[in-house]
């Protein structure tokens, strides 16, 4: 049985979302394809996501430095128990369906901060004194689901600006994954009278990748 992890950013119900409403189309073929599996759903929104602040980098240098837990301050062992919580349960699950919008050429803030809360040396990924940071869920894989107003995806004149699903991916591979792919849901307040059909393509496409993932 694996875990999934379907990591959503967006403050709109998946009726007023493309990208939710896609992201439920795969999950909902998921499931039905590996009934079995756990899938966890983490609506960022909702969650206690800490920013990497100063008592998260005071908390962890004290640690590192062999300072006992309980002497940490209050704020301290707050954010460093959270973090340590969220990385431990992004590096044990197998599987990782992202579903965000694009907000100005990116994705929300809040899935940044979850980014940062994940990223954490020795626990998904390592420095090696002569290869530098070596990612550790090489055996995980992941999928984005991604929204656009404009076509941002590859071709696009835009698409050099686009810096949602181009991070996520750069941080996959960072994280060690070889297996990452993108649905595009895109073009739908350039083209509204297409948005019908574009959905639906995203759809077919998302049913597609479910099957499989």
């Amino acid at each position: 049985m694996a875990t999934v992890l379907y990591i959503t950013a967006n403050p709109n119900d998946h009726e007023k979302s493309y990208s939710l409403s896609v992201g439920n189309e795969f999950i909902e073929v998921y499931r039905s394809a590996n009934p079995y599996d756990e899938i966890i759903h983490l609506d960022l929104y909702k969650m206690d996501i800490p920013q990497l602040d100063s008592d998260a980098f005071s908390g962890w240098g004290k640690l590192g430095a062999g300072t006992a837990f309980e002497q940490l301050t209050l704020a301290e062992k707050a954010k460093v128990s959270r973090l340590g919580e969220l990385v431990d349960q992004f590096a044990a699950a197998d599987k990782y369906v992202f579903v965000t919008p694009i907000w100005n050429l990116s994705y929300p803030p809040v899935m940044k901060a979850y980014i940062d809360s994940v990223c954490i040396a020795g626990k998904t990924f390592k420095y090696l004194p002569d290869k530098g940071p070596v990612g550790l869920l090489c055996d995980k894989k992941a999928v984005h689901i991604q929204a656009s107003g404009s076509v941002l995806s590859s071709g696009s004149p835009y698409a050099d600006g686009e810096m949602g699903h181009r991070h996520l991916s750069a941080i996959m591979k960072f994280l060690g994954l070889t297996s990452f792919e993108g649905i595009f849901v895109e073009g739908m307040a350039a083209a509204p009278d297409q948005a019908p059909a574009i959905k639906e393509k995203a759809v077919q496409r998302a049913h597609e990748v479910a099957q499989n993932f």
